[in-house]
């Protein structure tokens, strides 16, 4: 199979890894991104913490609340000058009220009444697009909500008011005192957003997360030559510490690191005056998952000089 300098790159970026040991793992798994990242690292050759995927389209992360609700929305455009136009906040900021007046859902959303129009969100859309001259889309949107708690919000490398690059939501259910709780709550959702971890709880965890980082431990303990139960027992103090890595409540807390995220909680409760359990948190970050198309610049720039 061939395998093209693109794929290479993408690699290096995502391992960290040399030219060449990329290119040999990527022939070995037959062009297999995800299995020539577990090849490398069972060589020894990178580290189990993929750096972030690149981020691929523009945008803002927009978040509104109520009582004890609250919504993130993700609002794309072409380039970060138009993220930065005011037109284009005040069109997230309003499809984030919208949002949160139909209970998060998307296609609601998009349906619904844009504020003080007769039109559409999805028809305010296009004429937004019209108007600022960029390609815009509503990419998803989400809810949190509680019964008796509070939900609290955070925006990262923020904008304005409820928008920025990155937005996060996070529950707690709780008889005690509501502001309390979202105080902690608040600062909860900033080590979400810093730390991003991959599920609230360890039952919670995708089962197939777990299997394949068990398998390239036990690749790796392997090469130890040690016996059978040494290396078992290796294997789950691995998992373990893996669990610390990539499980919110498991997780070094950020604003105190000396303490986990649920014996940070255990602490709040003294404040908040009753238990208290985290139910669920959501981290939107600006072109998640989207794979930027990628320019030559200069080729640009002479095109247009020949125009």
């Amino acid at each position: 199979m061939s395998i093209s300098a693109a794929q290479v790159k993408e690699l290096r970026e995502i391992t960290g890894a040399g030219m060449m040991d990329c290119k040999a793992a990527l022939a070995e798994t037959n062009g297999d991104m995800d299995a020539a990242v577990d090849w490398l690292r069972k060589k020894g050759i990178a580290k189990a913490d993929k750096k972030s995927g690149r981020t691929a389209a523009e945008g803002l992360i927009g978040v509104d609340a109520g009582l004890r609700e609250a919504v993130v929305v993700e609002v794309n455009c072409e380039t970060d000058f138009a993220a930065r136009n005011e037109a284009f906040q005040d069109l997230v900021r309003n499809i984030a009220k919208v949002a949160l007046a139909h209970g998060g859902d998307h296609a609601k959303t998009l349906a619904a009444q844009y504020p003080h129009s007769g039109k559409t969100v999805a028809d305010t859309i296009t004429d937004a697009v019209a108007t600022i001259g960029e390609n815009m889309t509503f990419r998803r949107s989400a809810r949190l909500a509680v019964s008796k708690g509070a939900v609290a919000t955070y925006v990262h490398n923020a904008s304005a008011d409820g928008l920025g690059k990155i937005g996060v939501l996070v529950a707690i259910e709780t008889d005690g005192n509501a502001e309390a709780a979202k105080g902690f709550a608040r600062q909860v959702a900033m080590h979400v957003a810093a730390i991003n971890p991959l599920s609230l709880d360890i039952d919670a965890l995708d089962p197939a997360a777990v299997e394949r980082e068990r398998a390239v431990l036990t690749e790796q303990a392997r090469e130890s030559g040690k016996p059978d139960n040494v290396i078992e027992k290796m294997i789950e103090g691995r998992i373990r510490k893996f669990y610390e890595e990539v499980v919110l409540v498991k997780q070094a807390f950020v604003i105190n690191p000396d303490l986990t995220v649920e014996k940070a909680l255990k602490d709040a409760e003294k404040e908040i005056g009753a238990p208290a359990k985290i139910t669920g948190f959501i981290r939107f970050a600006v072109g998640d998952g989207i794979e930027k198309e990628e320019s030559d610049f200069a080729a640009e720039v002479a095109a247009a000089a020949k125009s």
